[in-house]
């Protein structure tokens, strides 16, 4: 890679991890579903000027649902509810996880020895960090939260097939399919009333918080990883992603205050090592079709 195409994968990483610091400043203000709604609202804007992509709809649909609306609303929900911001980036990397192993299930690739070792030792970590649920936050909050890892692998691999578009104009209409229902969810479960008292309470921090999770965060840094990815190898791309749970997990530490005890400490460290093993590993084989 070019020390440009590195200095653009860091930023992104860097972005990413302060992005979860900025969601936990919007959720001081808003509910989750309106924070959500807003962040896709904003990163939308680019569809006024971007034709669709040659990308049939129901594809659309099933990778906006995952990647985005799913993942990114079981992250404000757990975050909203207590999980701490620095746990939570590390929990939603652990997509890694899920992503081998689904790719088992949907494409047939034996992952490695050494994917299966990280898997294992992520695994291990998730468990660890499950024995300190309950006491600062809830096992609900943190159910759900795991819901974020999992859609985000599911739409990584239905992402595989719309790869041949452009990234930035399929990315912005992800984000308005994603902003539709969500409108009306919002609407549902939070009331008019509350979402216009809401918008109006807004303070400076939460206004600057939400324009940067959407128009940086979600529309710019997603447009940026996809034309990383679409330039190299993922094996190239995917690594600086580690890097998302330490900026996330420091800034956290930071801006709030945040401490981790020797468990949950232990078991982060344990999931981004698991998660290293797997994405620095040789690069899954197809299984033979032995039919």
């Amino acid at each position: 890679m070019k020390p440009a195409d590195i200095f653009l994968a860091t930023l992104v990483a860097v972005i990413w991890g302060l992005a979860f610091v900025a969601s936990r400043l919007a959720l001081d203000e808003l509910p989750p579903t309106l924070m959500t709604t807003l962040r896709f609202a904003i990163a939308a804007l680019p569809c006024l000027f971007v034709r669709k992509p040659d990308v049939s709809w129901p594809l659309l649909i099933a990778i906006s649902a995952t990647l985005f609306l799913g993942q990114f609303l079981a992250q404000a929900f757990g975050i909203a509810h207590g999980v701490p911001v620095g746990l939570a980036s590390v929990i939603v990397q652990s997509q890694a996880l899920f992503t081998v192993a689904f790719a088992v299930v949907a494409f047939g690739e034996a992952p490695t020895r050494l994917q299966v070792t990280g898997i294992a030792v992520a695994a291990c970590g998730l468990v660890m960090i499950s024995g300190t649920v309950g006491y600062d936050f809830s096992v609900g909050a943190f159910a759900v939260l795991m819901i974020s890892p999992v859609v985000f692998a599911v739409g990584n691999l239905l992402l595989r097939r719309a790869r041949t578009v452009p990234m930035f104009d399929l990315f912005a209409w992800l984000c308005l399919v994603a902003a539709l229902p969500l409108s009306v969810l919002t609407l549902i479960a939070d009331g008019p009333r509350t979402v216009w008292h809401s918008l109006i309470g807004m303070s400076p921090t939460g206004i600057v918080s939400i324009l940067s999770i959407g128009a940086i965060s979600t529309s710019i840094a997603y447009w940026l990883w996809g034309r990383l990815l679409r330039d190299h190898t993922a094996a190239q791309v995917v690594p600086f992603a580690l890097l998302v749970p330490f900026v996330g997990a420091a800034a956290s530490s930071i801006v709030f205050g945040e401490r981790f005890g020797p468990l949950r400490l232990a078991g982060m460290v344990t999931v981004v090592c698991g998660i290293a093993i797997m994405l620095l590993s040789p690069r899954a084989r197809a299984v033979p079709n032995l039919a």
